[in-house]
């Protein structure tokens, strides 16, 4: 094989590629998901009102996390329950999280073991 083609077939970069949880009618998640599409990103996405997540994948993602940076504070739930002066329990929260997704800070970005909350381009670009 000549360099050239050695050259070419191993200059095809991977894409970076990330789960991309959202709401399609928020407006920060459209622009986090134009951000990221613009930079190559490969984008596998579910919407969290139609496919919500479950209190075992809501556990398993918050992992060793705090749980409260998972909660969206611009959510009616959060302020009608004064989340913020008293914060529910990690396992209220994530049984609240499953009932209501719009309750879980998005977008949520997870590419490896990394979780990204929010529209965060300086963490973004770490990915």
């Amino acid at each position: 094989m000549s360099p050239a083609k050695s050259k070419a077939s191993s200059g095809t970069a991977r894409k970076k590629t990330a789960h991309f949880l959202h709401n399609p009618n928020c407006t920060t998640c459209r622009k986090a998901k134009k951000f990221m599409e613009k930079r190559g990103y490969q984008l596998y996405y579910r919407d969290l009102v139609k496919d919500r997540l479950s209190v075992s994948e809501l556990e398993k993602l918050i992992g060793e996390h705090d749980y409260k940076e998972f909660l969206n504070s611009r959510n009616e739930v959060y302020r009608k329950e004064n989340m913020k002066e008293e914060p529910p329990t990690r396992k209220q929260a994530i049984r609240l999280m499953a009932k209501w997704p719009n309750l879980i800070r998005r977008p949520l970005i997870r590419a490896g073991r990394r979780v990204i909350l929010g529209f965060d381009k300086k963490e973004i670009g770490k990915l």
